[in-house]
């Protein structure tokens, strides 16, 4: 186990430094940092001092050394924009985007195993059939027109939650919630909702094809036949090995779900990472993008990483195929 963590963690730092250097290639194509800095008003003369002074006109790799080498201290520029460290303000916009992320996994989690797993039991069911039909129109339709529909019909005419902005937050050890407070979660429900219709319909139907393919197997009739309950056979063992598939697709949809965030914080006006992502590509922030594009790698890197060593704990046969 301890050499298919290390492969799996050099694998993470080898897609690290690819996504390092590409969006390093954005930052040196894309605009100019000096003219985004200063303005037009200046000379020619002093920009060109300036980008010596800032060691603008050095080549391609000595710039992208300088960058590994500041990014491994957790520096990864300054905003054009902000006038600060774009670290500072991506972790100031990332509590937003991360609440929404685990409120919205929550309800995954939570509405899918039960959905998925009774709809495999049970397929001839009418709440069966109600459930895998809705799963389809749910993958038809995008997030953006959900968000709309749901402002429409709860804030606009039943008036039940607000349609814009993150509400009243606390101030928790430097991280700004809205967890703890009424109106912070009255703010986060529509948004969360939103959110997890993209991969709630999926996974409803990962998991019911999944459990009805092991409901099938030898091992699964062997159970029976040996006379254990119903109950254990389908919800701990039948279960089990259900999640496998589940658990690897799931740390894959983690990623894409960071990136519907775009799409839901635009509707929301949801004051987290994607909405600062079009705020950054509207004023040519190449220093923020990047960080984003950084930021949002390396969280995704790490999540598929930790999943994929929580995939070999559950199946060793993972590991040995590893070695061999």
């Amino acid at each position: 186990m301890f050499a298919f963590t290390v492969k799996r963690i050099l694998q993470a730092l080898f897609v690290m430094l690819i996504i390092s250097f590409l969006g390093f290639s954005i930052k040196h194509q894309f605009g100019d940092p000096i003219r985004d800095m200063v303005g037009i008003q200046v000379s020619v003369k002093d920009r060109e001092i300036l980008r010596e002074e800032m060691g603008l006109n050095d080549p391609f790799m000595t710039q992208y050394v300088r960058f590994l080498k500041n990014a491994a201290h957790g520096d990864l520029g300054t905003s054009f924009f902000h006038k600060k460290p774009a670290m500072d303000v991506i972790l100031a916009k990332a509590p937003a985007t991360i609440e929404l992320v685990f409120a919205a996994s929550l309800i995954v989690m939570f509405v899918s195993i039960p959905a998925g797993i009774f709809a495999a039991i049970n397929p001839k069911h009418w709440f069966s059939r109600i459930t895998m039909g809705g799963s389809i129109v749910g993958v038809s339709i995008p997030v953006f027109l959900t968000a709309i529909l749901m402002i429409y019909f709860f804030s606009i005419t039943l008036e039940w939650f607000p349609s814009y902005g993150r509400g009243e937050t606390v101030n928790l050890w430097g991280w700004h919630t809205g967890l703890l407070t009424i109106d912070g979660l009255m703010h986060l429900v529509m948004p969360a909702v939103a959110l997890s219709s993209i991969m709630l319909p999926l996974f409803i139907r990962l998991i019911r094809s999944e459990m009805m393919e092991v409901l099938e197997t030898e091992y699964i009739r062997f159970a029976y036949a040996k006379g254990l309950k119903k109950r254990r056979i389908r919800y701990v063992h039948a279960f089990k090995n259900t999640l496998l598939p589940v658990i690897t697709v799931g740390g894959v949809q983690l990623g894409i779900m960071l990136a519907y965030t775009i799409l839901t914080e635009t509707v929301f006006q949801w004051g987290g990472l994607g909405f600062m992502f079009l705020e950054s590509v509207e004023r040519s922030d190449t220093t923020l993008l990047v960080a984003y594009i950084i930021f949002v790698g390396a969280i995704f890197v790490i999540v598929n990483t930790f999943v994929d060593i929580i995939y070999g704990l559950v199946n060793p046969t993972i590991r040995v195929s590893g070695r061999k």
